[in-house]
């Protein structure tokens, strides 16, 4: 059963179940969307293969932990579960910092929820980082009768805003673990991608360094001699 507890308490949680574990990358993600959506249920899904069927309503902030491998890198993923009510909003927002990935979750069989994600997507972005990787997640899917969502609507919109998307069934398990591996890999991508773009800005500055101090006209330039920015040009990479 999940445990509410506050940032501190989550934190110092986080860092015990850690402390005997080997871990390449953590990587925090948040599910967000409307009350009622399943995104709690997702979440059990995906962490422990559980469905449970008097759920209640989230209140405040939950967390839990799977360790998946990707691409022969051990990955832990630290899931923030955040209260879709109204009024919660203002203590959930400051859970996106430091989110590298979001799973933002509508009802197929409830309009209004999928209309409010453009909503949910602004707020994302005004309070996790510009790359967060962000996962459009159509829940209760096995309800097809029930529908008042047709999945091009959800395409369009993801297309537009730059998401992926998938269609989920927490209460079959249809997609779920598909939909949180694929967030966890493209967040993989994007890491890879800014340590290699790092990697070649300091070789490129170690480069510069070694043809100043070995220049035929300069042999050695000390440091007080440099500007302070010019310095921070040559040693520092800014990813």
């Amino acid at each position: 059963m999940n445990q509410e507890m506050n940032g501190v308490e989550a934190q110092e949680r986080f860092r015990q179940e850690n402390e005997h574990e080997k871990i390449d990358y953590v990587f925090k993600v948040v599910v967000i969307g409307d009350s009622a959506v399943g995104k709690t249920q997702i979440l059990s899904r995906f962490a422990k293969n559980e469905f449970c069927f008097d759920s209640k309503s989230t209140i405040g902030v939950e967390f839990q932990t799977r360790t998946v491998t990707i691409n022969g890198k051990v990955i832990k993923a630290q899931i923030w579960d955040t209260a879709g009510q109204e009024r919660y909003r203002a203590v959930t927002s400051a859970y996106y910092r430091g989110a590298l990935g979001a799973m933002l979750v509508y009802d197929i069989t409830k309009r209004p929820s999928f209309d409010h994600v453009a909503r949910w997507v602004e707020e994302l972005r005004a309070h996790a980082d510009n790359s967060i990787v962000i996962m459009l997640i159509g829940n209760k899917a096995d309800l097809v009768d029930l529908r008042a969502v047709p999945p091009a609507d959800a395409v369009e919109f993801a297309e537009d805003q730059g998401l992926f998307f998938s269609e989920t069934s927490a209460f079959s398990g249809e997609n779920v673990e598909t939909a949180f591996l694929k967030l966890l890999e493209e967040i993989y991508k994007l890491i890879s991608k800014k340590a290699l773009e790092c990697d070649n800005g300091k070789a490129n500055a170690d480069k510069l360094t070694d043809a100043t101090l070995k220049g035929a006209k300069i042999d050695i330039i000390s440091a007080p001699e440099l500007e302070i920015s010019e310095i921070k040009k040559l040693s520092t990479c800014s990813c």
